[in-house]
């Protein structure tokens, strides 16, 4: 619960009905601008404006908004239900990487490059005019057959001669915990497209290609979705850490 220096943390929101929109497996023609990741917590008094505003960028659809729970604060008094101790070292990787060691909640991470105070709307959007103007470097198409998921990868533009990983990320659209200890304690916490695991399903070598993995990838404990990403693999003191996303795709949700 700090942001840079400072202790403070949020979460809160009423569990809406308002509408996510399902989405199917998506064509190359359409392709989001930025993927955004909220690393935030239940355990966090500072996070729920940032947990608010994932839920409202979620429905743009330029946009993949995500929900990483982590787990560090989680002595505070209240066990996230939803963090993962992967996603919490997925967070202090991207400082490492970055090389400033800025770890704290509520943060997003904009294209695995930017960071900032998730709850800022403004900054946010900043970000991403800066870091996505064009949109990404390649564009993803995604087609559900035979018990497989097929990915087809096209670079458009600027092309990548760096390492890049292909991820599936099985996703729940809508997920809300009362919590009943810690810093939230009363409130019922809502959150947007929550982040259930991170499945590496091949590797790409900057070239057009399909590949194809099973839909067991795609699926999770709860999970109502999923998104495949492109990531570049990025060498470090520490070993091999995440780099820039170049793609990302929504996949379709269940009925």
């Amino acid at each position: 619960m700090m942001f840079p220096g400072k202790r403070l943390i949020a979460v809160t929101i009423a569990a809406l009905a308002m509408g996510i929109a399902t989405v199917d497996a998506q064509a190359p023609g359409k392709q989001p601008k930025a993927l955004l990741e909220l690393f935030t917590s239940q355990g966090c008094s500072s996070c729920p404006p940032a947990d608010a505003l994932v839920i409202e960028l979620a429905k743009d659809p330029d946009l993949i908004a995500l929900t990483l729970p982590v787990t560090y604060w989680d002595y505070l008094g209240w066990k996230d239900t939803l963090g993962k101790d992967s996603f919490a070292k997925r967070q202090k990787f991207y400082a490492k990487a970055r090389g400033d060691g800025q770890v704290y909640t509520p943060q997003v991470v904009v294209n695995g490059s930017g960071h900032l105070v998730g709850s800022d709307k403004d900054e946010i959007q900043k970000t991403i005019r800066q870091l996505a103007p064009s949109g990404f470097p390649v564009r993803i198409g995604l087609e559900e057959k035979n018990g497989n998921l097929e990915i087809k990868l096209t670079p458009s533009g600027l092309a990548s001669e760096r390492a890049a990983g292909v991820w599936v990320l099985p996703t729940t659209r809508l997920a809300s915990v009362p919590v009943t200890r810690g810093e939230n304690q009363g409130k019922t916490l809502s959150y947007a497209n929550v982040v259930r695991g991170m499945v590496r399903v091949g590797d790409w070598d900057g070239k057009e290609t399909t590949i194809t993995a099973p839909l067991s990838a795609t699926q999770a404990p709860e999970a109502d979705g999923y998104v495949v990403i492109v990531q570049t693999d990025q060498p470090g003191k520490y070993g091999m850490m995440p780099g820039p996303i170049l793609g990302a795709a929504r996949g379709k949700t269940a009925p």
